[in-house]
């Protein structure tokens, strides 16, 4: 088992607060030294109460779900023989209602496109079955409830 930490840190400074008219911009620290800056979504609260500049935490949760997802096919990928080149996902997350009408993160699709060289090169059923494989393994997948779609984008050999 593992253990996996964040410093979240925000800051009121000289916003009155009370009035709700304050900054949503925070910092997150890695334990690696990596600083992000991060707010809350312009499409949950207005500018310039955020900063759409930043990161929210719902593209934080698509891009942690497509990373993850990335990770274990270059590792199936590698096992397999098969060498990647270059790896770009254009993943996108839906923000939606739950079933008690709640808001969420209802769906998450990855477009992966893959772009590989050498010999042997994967048939597009065997990067299908990789990306599969890369789902059923991603630990985020895992633990969210959220529907997770893959929809690879075929690259070039």
């Amino acid at each position: 088992m593992s253990h996996h930490s964040a410093t979240i840190e925000w800051q009121r400074n000289a916003e009155d607060f009370l009035d709700q008219r304050y900054s949503r911009r925070h910092h997150w620290r890695f334990d690696g030294g990596t600083e992000v800056v991060a707010s809350a979504s312009p499409h949950v609260v207005p500018v310039p109460l955020s900063d759409p500049a930043a990161v929210d935490p719902e593209e934080a949760f698509v891009a942690s779900l497509s990373s993850c997802h990335m990770l274990w096919f270059l590792a199936i990928a590698a096992r397999r023989g098969y060498r990647v080149d270059r790896y770009v996902d254009l993943a996108e997350g839906v923000m939606g209602r739950n079933a008690s009408g709640r808001r969420c993160i209802t769906e998450v699709t990855l477009h992966p496109e893959v772009t590989w060289s050498g010999e042997p090169t994967p048939t597009p059923e065997t990067v299908e079955a990789m990306h599969e494989e890369a789902h059923h393994e991603c630990f985020l997948a895992n633990s969210v409830t959220a529907t997770i779609r893959c929809l690879p984008v075929s690259g070039t050999p």
